[in-house]
């Protein structure tokens, strides 16, 4: 009795840590947590692309026909797309494969797609070209000599490259401003050694030239060299605005793509559609609690209301560990975390069950209860260790296949198992450890026999 009493006092403590975490606090779970958030930079839900709006865009290799990609470009690719996405600081993004050469970005809470695409989609190629005597005018397309003859357009000229962005020191470029026009540039370095002594020697040398900057082909700066530059620069140009150049720094801070990549969708969720649905979604699952609960107690009785506690309980830890892992829910995560309620009473009514026959055969209310744990548990454990490898195969097939709405389900889901088998053995075990004694052991109808 005393260890049931002090394992009393550790799950209600555990309950009021949970509640504490679990409780929606201002506006989307932001804030009102001033301890956790000592511990934690910022405990609060994180809501899908499907729940609080946003940018979906679906990227494909743009290749010339007949030619193939192997998958170690493409999941270069990714990465990088993944380091731009982190560089916006947008919160909770979701960037993966889908097949062979498409790239499926998601973005939750961002409201400018044509921005987003802007700073993470386009292939980020910097080149310094030789632009002659006259210069090149900004916006021009050209042609580079580090570009194969088979992928040269025609209609362009072709410029020698002096040198090209992965030359950069790491995390040089960044926006700047002019102090005399005020407006922004793109300050940048070469690493030491060759890739900064060859700008020192070209620039030496070709004083009062132009030197074209080129991104992804199109010129956005052609300045006139004015004196030997010792590895170190501005990129500036009249039609340069803020967003442009921190786009074009994102690019450079994070790498050029290593392969082409076109926009084939690209479109915005607008979060109206979130709000009602998680409203409808939180109604559903009180109806569902309610519902469970009420079969519990008048079917099972002291053993349901028990069961019912445990229940409460179980649904305060994983909202709790949704925020603490975090979990990005979506509708369908949440439909998961719903169905994990039901399924967690399916521990609690296999141990009843078990437990009434072993009342019928003439064992003692203590014997029961301890019968029931220990005879129930292989059903239980193979039951939901069966549902486990289900969202494994779920979880595996949406992050395979860009199906992040059937992540969502299996992650929400596992979650639920892995949490109620610690409701259902551990807490609802110790509720009737605790008042098993305290029962007739003759009387036996509080226990639904």
């Amino acid at each position: 009795m005393q260890r049931t009493t002090v394992s009393l006092i550790a799950i209600f403590l555990l309950a009021a840590i949970a509640a504490y975490i679990a409780y929606p606090y201002g506006d989307g779970g932001r804030g009102g947590l001033p301890l956790a958030n000592r511990i934690y930079e910022e405990i609060f839900y994180h809501f899908g692309l499907d729940l609080q709006g946003g940018v979906r865009v679906l990227l494909e290799a743009d290749l010339p026909e007949g030619q193939t990609i192997d998958g170690d470009r493409m999941e270069a690719a990714k990465q990088i797309i993944e380091r731009r996405v982190n560089g916006l600081g947008v919160s909770e993004p979701v960037v993966q494969r889908v097949g062979d050469n498409r790239v499926l970005v998601e973005l939750p809470g961002a409201t400018d797609p044509d921005r987003a695409v802007a700073a993470f989609g386009n292939t980020g190629l910097l080149e310094f070209v030789d632009a002659g005597a006259n210069g090149i005018p900004e916006g021009t397309m050209i042609n580079t000599s580090a570009q194969p003859e088979a992928q040269r357009d025609p209609t362009r000229q072709t410029y020698e490259v002096i040198l090209t962005g992965d030359k950069l020191k790491p995390n040089s470029a960044n926006v700047a401003f002019d102090s005399t026009t005020n407006r922004p540039v793109i300050q940048f370095a070469f690493q030491d050694g060759e890739p900064a002594d060859e700008l020192y020697r070209y620039t030496s040398e070709n004083v009062g030239r132009f030197m074209a900057i080129a991104v992804d082909k199109e010129i956005i700066s052609s300045p006139v060299i004015q004196s030997a530059i010792p590895g170190e620069g501005v990129i500036q140009g009249e039609g340069i605005t803020i967003e442009e150049a921190e786009n074009i720094v994102l690019q450079l801070k994070y790498g050029a793509l290593p392969v082409p990549l076109t926009v084939i969708e690209n479109r915005t969720v607008g979060a109206t559609l979130g709000a009602d649905s998680v409203r409808k979604s939180a109604i559903a699952g009180l109806i569902g609690l309610a519902a469970v609960g009420l079969f519990m107690i008048l079917y099972y009785r002291l053993p349901g209301v028990l069961a019912v506690v445990a229940l409460l309980i179980y649904t305060l830890l994983v909202m709790a560990l949704f925020k603490l892992v975090p979990v990005t829910l979506t509708l369908a995560g949440i439909a998961g975390f719903l169905l994990s309620v039901g399924m967690a009473v399916d521990a609690n009514i296999l141990i009843f069950e078990r437990m009434k026959e072993e009342l019928r055969s003439g064992k003692s209310l203590q014997a029961a209860v301890k019968a029931g744990f220990e005879r129930a548990w292989p059903s239980i454990r193979d039951s939901n260790a069966s549902t486990l490898i289900t969202c494994a195969i779920l979880f595996l097939f949406g992050a395979n296949f860009g199906a992040s709405i059937v992540q969502g389900f299996a992650l929400t889901l596992a979650v639920g198992v892995l949490v109620s088998l610690f409701t259902a053995i551990t807490i609802t075990r110790t509720f009737l450890n605790s008042v098993v004694g305290r029962l007739s052991p003759t009387n036996h109808w509080w226990l639904g026999v």
